[in-house]
């Protein structure tokens, strides 16, 4: 029971508002798709280094697809709206295009 309050820890009010501040301008601007894809590219990340010592763990790998699908269609909307600020986000959170 511990471990489940510790492990979501890991993304706290702050930590969202720093994410905010740096890619969606202000920490308010929550909805912006530049602010959502690098929230779900910080997930991503943790999510990745749980499942690199924990194998097994089915249930963290099928949440993981999930978030890396939603991040796919935010960044294709981004792209399709406005290529410059797609390109940005891309370099930016050093993804790999």
């Amino acid at each position: 029971m511990n471990l489940q309050i510790i492990d979501k820890m890991y993304l706290t009010t702050e930590k969202k508002q720093e994410l905010f501040t740096q890619y969606g301008k202000e920490a308010t601007n929550t909805g912006s798709p530049e602010s959502q894809v690098a929230l779900y590219s910080f997930r991503i990340n943790h999510l990745t280094e749980h499942l690199r010592s924990n194998r097994k763990d089915f249930s963290t790998q099928l949440a993981l697809l999930k978030l890396v699908g939603k991040r796919r269609r935010m960044l294709d909307y981004l792209k399709d709206i406005d290529i410059e600020r797609y390109r940005e986000i891309i370099k930016s959170l050093n993804l790999r295009k």
